[in-house]
């Protein structure tokens, strides 16, 4: 069981991750938006049947299937990765991704399709606004972030250390 230690945290990502879709799905319509801010930040509910970024396969049913089975396949790969890594951070980082990754299966499995929300306007960075994302993106997108941190700073220095 020591192995799965870090298992809640990908329990805590999924209930705030549901529980913020239910709030948005409850209180806004699809596409109104709630200007947080004037520009920077605003609570945009869509509707998101592709991937990261928007990407589809073109179709419902075909995206339905195709990230279903992505996400399954993901899931099981990072359950093994969380018990063979000796890393506390790594362990960590999983647990986020992992936890990330249940939250928008649920909403395939559910919906077909993902609620997103967090609309940010980082500067004229790449494109116009950034593609609205939700908690369980926010999750993936933090302990992708922290794991590549890990493997060009702190990594060596712990194996040196050993």
């Amino acid at each position: 069981m020591k192995k799965l230690s870090y298992l809640w945290i990908s329990g805590i990502v999924i209930l705030l991750d549901q529980f913020s879709k239910f709030v948005i799905k409850n209180y806004l319509e699809v596409g109104e938006v709630i200007k947080v801010t004037p520009k920077f930040f605003w609570l945009t509910h869509v509707q998101n049947s592709g991937a990261a970024f928007s990407i589809s396969f073109g179709s419902l049913s075909i995206n339905r299937v195709v990230f279903i089975i992505v996400s399954v396949v993901a899931v099981l790969l990072l359950i093994y990765l969380n018990i063979r890594s000796k890393s506390k951070t790594e362990k960590f980082a999983f647990a986020l991704i992992l936890g990330g990754a249940i939250g928008n299966l649920i909403d395939r499995i559910l919906y077909g399709r993902v609620t997103d929300f967090f609309d940010c306007d980082f500067p004229d960075f790449i494109m116009e606004r950034w593609p609205i994302f939700n908690i369980a993106d926010s999750s993936i997108v933090i302990a992708i972030a922290i794991l590549i941190f890990f493997s060009l700073f702190l990594q060596h220095k712990i194996t040196e250390e050993k």
